[in-house]
């Protein structure tokens, strides 16, 4: 059964499911929608917990097999959480899941809570995700949309009780917040909560002013690095140069957003470099530990990239280094930013190319 996070309160209320899935790329919604439904699970006598974590192909799913079959005839009612960063459980985790699912229709002694990134269509339809569907509770966190982000953070305002000013000037105060977060909606949360700790409401029944909000709410740039990243690996040019440009005006250090991108080279050329030694993908991933989005964009990366491509970004990462630290370097800009643009979109370009086909990789060794 699939229902929206919206309305999971509501089915909390109307009886306890022993079958959850939540899948989504929103960690904010999909943690809070975790704790609902251990809060509920808690008040019901489920007071044992155990976490699973899927890292890669080669995970035992024997010991959360076990784990739902252990309980005793005077045990307490436990939660099993299993985690699948990757969203892609593998043969013998497909079986397994489906196991779980079957159980859990004659179980209500054990709760289960699969844990899953954003699913495309072809995911969903796959035989383990349609045993959770249809055994248990499906809920998908959706991304709250650029456009609804000012609607958000007033209604999460509106939740600790706060508020901002009424007509433009409050306007005014979300859209500056809404670019501040950057549709990071933890940062964003972050800042509420901290928000209603420096303006408790009974002293502002106005509503929170521009100048108050502009004061407290904190540069989170720190999370736009780690974004940016996202965003290169994801190929999104457009999208990255907008990013450099705002971590520029907020007085971002350049070393940080070049040891973030030169971070992101290393890794992907150990990664090809384990791979070119006969390790699985997933081991190497592991090994390097590459996890959760971050695991996905080097899966769909990697076959795009090759080591010579590999070698040679992590050479003009090198040359980056030293501009950033006012040297210079033949062929690239002075400005420490200009390079890091330059920097950000070779790599950029290189994952957003088509991997090269069969025939065309022959054509070109021909």
């Amino acid at each position: 059964m699939q229902i929206s996070a919206g309305q999971l309160a509501n089915q909390l209320q109307r009886g306890l499911k022993s079958l959850y899935t939540v899948h989504g790329d929103e960690p904010l919604l999909q943690q809070e929608a975790l704790d609902a439904i251990r809060a509920t699970a808690r008040s019901q006598g489920y007071s044992e917990r155990s976490s699973h974590t899927v890292s890669g192909a080669h995970f035992d799913w024997s010991a959360v097999l076990a784990a739902g079959g252990s309980m005793s005839l005077f045990a307490d009612k436990q939660i099993i959480e299993i985690r699948i960063p990757s969203g892609k459980p593998g043969k013998d985790g497909s079986v397994a899941l489906q196991q779980l699912a079957e159980a859990a229709r004659d179980n209500d002694a054990v709760l289960t809570v699969v844990l899953l990134p954003r699913m495309d269509k072809t995911s969903k339809s796959a035989a383990w995700f349609s045993a959770l569907e249809s055994f248990g509770i499906t809920l998908e966190v959706q991304p709250v949309e650029r456009g609804a982000l000012p609607q958000w953070i007033a209604q999460r305002l509106a939740s600790v009780g706060l508020k901002v000013e009424p007509g433009e000037a409050g306007q005014r105060s979300l859209q500056f917040f809404a670019d501040r977060v950057e549709g990071n909606l933890l940062a964003a949360h972050q800042e509420i909560q901290k928000l209603a700790l420096l303006f408790p409401a009974d002293q502002h029944p106005g509503g929170l002013s521009f100048e108050q909000i502009e004061s407290a709410v904190l540069n989170v740039a720190r999370y736009d690095v780690f974004k940016l990243s996202e965003s290169v690996l994801a190929g999104q040019p457009t999208r990255v140069q907008r990013m450099l440009d705002g971590l520029q005006a907020e007085g971002e250090a350049e070393v940080l957003v070049h040891y973030t991108l030169a971070e992101d080279i290393r890794a992907l050329k150990r990664v090809k470099d384990a791979m070119g030694q006969g390790r699985p993908l997933p081991m190497a991933l592991r090994e390097n530990r590459i996890w959760g989005n971050k695991e996905r964009l080097f899966e769909r990366v990697l076959p795009r990239l090759s080591s010579a491509a590999l070698a040679e970004l992590l050479q003009s990462a090198h040359k980056v280094d030293g501009i950033v630290k006012g040297l210079k370097q033949p062929d690239w800009p002075v400005s420490g930013w200009q390079a890091l643009h330059k920097l950000a979109l070779q790599l950029c370009s290189l994952c957003a190319a088509q991997p090269a086909t069969p025939a065309a990789r022959h054509a070109r060794s021909a």
